[in-house]
């Protein structure tokens, strides 16, 4: 049976007026009041360029516009089998599968923001290297690491394709490294917070104690996890997942492999990402991904007509 998954991207897919520019594809105006009257607070001054440059504006952004359009395509007859999503992406996923109220999941990722805005001084961050073997980026990485410059592997998006976490210093030395041996792509992300690592591992236990006040609910659409590669059914499986998932590597090609396994042909990416789509082309030998940023809705509708009538 062919099936159909919803990606919801992480930070540094943020892009300066997402959500102004999602409301003239799709209308939003309920979601943006909505948002708003929870967090007291216009939230479509969130998605300037200045705004953006903290990490709490840029996860209510994502959340926003992620919950919107899969709702959209929803009552547009697109009903996906998974959900899965990329760090915050797991927070838009949530909220999509049936597990986790909107207006919660507005409070928690308001508060997951600023956790993660004061858990680490500036000069700490996220990079990815691609072209090298798992082993390769772990030898570097641990060559590098000190408890003075720490640094870590945060997420393993495909077999030559990771992030690493930590200090500025110390991904500089990584990357450089990591070129003599000959890695392809080796560049500083837009994200100011080491995301996916132990440094943020009392932030994620804060968090997961703001959770203790929210009731999450068994989905009605699988609940696919990026950390674990692990389709999670259980609301407190659910919310353990959402509460540390700051502070654990994610597996996200062992999500996308998982999906595979399980009949999924076509992944659709919420905006305003395409980095998930080009990992899930990787895995899927037979199928299509799609990114709702880069194709019109409309040949969005068409794919799933086709894969449910094909």
């Amino acid at each position: 049976m062919n099936r159909i998954l919803f990606t919801f991207p992480g930070q540094g897919a943020q892009i300066p007026g997402m959500l102004h520019e999602l409301d003239r594809v799709i209308s939003c105006k309920h979601w943006f009041d909505r948002a708003g009257d929870v967090l007291g607070e216009n939230v479509l001054t969130l998605d300037t360029a200045e705004a953006l440059g903290r990490t709490r504006a840029v996860q209510l952004c994502i959340l926003i516009a992620g919950v919107a359009c899969a709702d959209w395509l929803i009552r547009e007859k697109s009903m996906p089998d998974f959900v899965s999503g990329l760090s915050i992406g797991a927070f838009p996923a949530a909220v999509t599968s049936g597990a986790l109220a909107f207006d919660d999941a507005l409070r928690l990722v308001s508060l997951r923001g600023e956790l993660m805005e004061n858990a680490c001084p500036a000069g700490y961050g996220l990079s990815a290297i691609g072209g090298l073997p798992e082993r390769s980026v772990r030898e570097l990485v641990e060559a590098v690491h000190s408890p003075e410059h720490p640094v870590f592997v945060a997420n393993l998006n495909a077999a030559d394709q990771f992030v690493i976490a930590g200090s500025d210093e110390a991904m500089r030395r990584v990357l450089e490294l990591a070129r003599e041996k000959g890695a392809t792509g080796t560049d500083r992300l837009a994200v100011a917070v080491p995301s996916h690592c132990p440094l943020l591992g009392e932030a994620s236990r804060i968090l997961a104690g703001a959770f203790r006040d929210i009731r999450l609910r068994r989905p009605s659409i699988a609940y696919l996890s990026g950390s674990t590669g692990r389709v999670l059914w259980q609301p407190e499986r659910i919310a353990d997942d959402l509460a540390f998932n700051m502070a654990r590597p994610l597996h996200w090609a062992d999500a996308m492999t998982a999906a595979y396994e399980r009949g999924v042909r076509l992944a659709v990416e919420m905006p305003p990402g395409s980095v998930l789509t080009g990992l899930a082309k990787r895995i899927m030998e037979q199928g299509e991904a799609i990114a709702c940023q880069q194709q019109p809705l409309q040949t969005v509708l068409e794919l799933v007509r086709r894969l449910k009538t094909g």
